[in-house]
């Protein structure tokens, strides 16, 4: 069944145009412009203290808060040739660096720009979607965890023809693959390509559809000698001198589908992104939640590496209600840290695992709306799933729901 959804998404994925990050607010040559965003919520969760994507984790004795979710502010300047972006995210927690890089192309040839510096990572297509256009509040779990807060140093080739084949994007890129941080714990570097065809205007401009796809070819450096390779049910300690300073394949290789129609019923979308592949991690322990047993090291890990198979997807509903300013919007994510285990052994004897090879679902719901062009509400409530381990504090589903309220000001 596994191998068959994976064909069946390779096979026939679509995807639309998106508002990339990947790019100043706007090509026409301009001085310095200023754009940017403000998300300010409410959230109650199910319980005092949990672990959570929505947001980040809920305190240990808070099961509701108030919080800015990003407060972005972009600054970018474009000439004939080149352009410069540089993109700040403040929330209660402090002032951080979003995005700070230079994009410029030939003067002969506009199909071809070469950027440098701090970027979206060119995979797939809810990571390099802003945030300030999404209609949902989150991206999905699996993409969290494997690309925490999107952004990666690097260098990065594209190519987007502008005549007859501008229906398809190629990207490139070389990064440190340890986000954010610069400084990269290893030194190799990670590969990432992205291939899109998007089409605009078909059944008399009403529908729009693309397809494509990506891979992404990295490493994670081993600090210590000893691993936990998969086998039949959980994992087998592997004990080489070898294995320290060893850098372990991490693999993945994804596909999305978008559809976009105007109907008589207002304006219809469904996007759908999946990935599966290779991801290096730790063991959950009292340091290490669960939940990011299996993220991507900003950092050397320094624990025994943990070698999983993984897979992940999302599908993403929203209908306009009629020509009101009203949308509905209906989400289902999966991740699987571990696909080479069924819960129902997770923290069976012997086998070596813990709450990091647990998989969730998450199903949420709720409806958008936009004030006027620049103010829009956003209502939503997940209901977080995982299925009953032999692990304590994961012998049933974990009361993990969260709800938000969200107002968002882009400008």
């Amino acid at each position: 069944m596994r191998t068959l959804l994976v064909v069946i998404f390779l096979s026939v994925s679509l995807v639309a145009a998106a508002q990339n990050n990947n790019a100043p607010s706007s090509y026409d040559p301009h001085d310095i412009k200023i754009t940017g965003y403000l998300q300010t919520q409410f959230q109650v969760a199910q319980s005092p203290g949990i672990y959570s994507w929505s947001g980040g984790d809920f305190s240990e004795h808070s099961s509701s808060r108030f919080m800015l979710r990003r407060g972005r502010l972009k600054v970018d300047r474009v000439d004939k040739f080149s352009s410069v972006v540089f993109q700040l995210d403040g929330t209660q927690d402090g002032l951080r660096i979003m995005d700070a890089f230079i994009q410029f192309h030939s003067p002969e040839n506009k199909s071809l720009k070469f950027t440098a510096g701090l970027f979206n990572r060119p995979f797939g297509y809810s990571i390099v979607y802003s945030s300030g256009y999404r209609d949902f509040p989150e991206r999905a779990r699996v993409f969290q965890t494997l690309m925490p807060r999107e952004r990666d140093l690097g260098a990065m080739l594209s190519y987007k023809p502008t005549k007859k084949f501008s229906f398809i994007t190629a990207e490139i890129a070389v990064v440190n693959g340890s986000g954010l941080s610069a400084r990269d714990y290893d030194s190799n570097k990670d590969i990432i390509g992205n291939l899109s065809f998007n089409f605009d205007s078909l059944a008399s401009k009403k529908l729009h559809l693309g397809f494509g796809g990506s891979i992404y070819k990295g490493t994670v450096r081993s600090n210590t000698n000893t691993i936990y390779q998969p086998i039949d049910i959980g994992f087998a300690m592997v004990l080489d001198p070898n294995n320290e300073n060893y850098n372990f394949r991490r693999d993945y290789y994804g596909a999305n589908l978008q559809l976009d129609y105007k109907n008589t019923f207002g304006a219809t979308s469904f996007k759908t992104e999946y990935i599966q592949g290779t991801q290096p991690g730790v063991a959950a322990s009292s340091s290490v939640s669960g939940l990011a047993a299996s993220t991507s090291f900003a950092t050397q890990p320094t624990g025994n590496l943990y070698l999983r198979n993984f897979n992940g997807y999302f599908f993403w509903l929203t209908q306009q209600i009629a020509d009101t300013k009203l949308t509905a919007i209906i989400g289902y994510d999966v991740y699987d840290p571990n696909t080479d285990i069924d819960e129902v052994e997770i923290g069976k004897a012997g086998t070596n695992t813990t709450a990091g090879d647990i998989k969730f679902s998450t199903l949420g719901y709720g409806f958008t709306y936009n004030l006027n062009t620049r103010l829009k509400l956003t209502v939503y409530n997940e209901h977080v799933k995982n299925n009953a381990t032999q692990l304590n504090n994961y012998q049933s589903d974990v009361k993990d729901n969260v709800f938000t309220t969200r107002l968002q000001y882009r400008w």
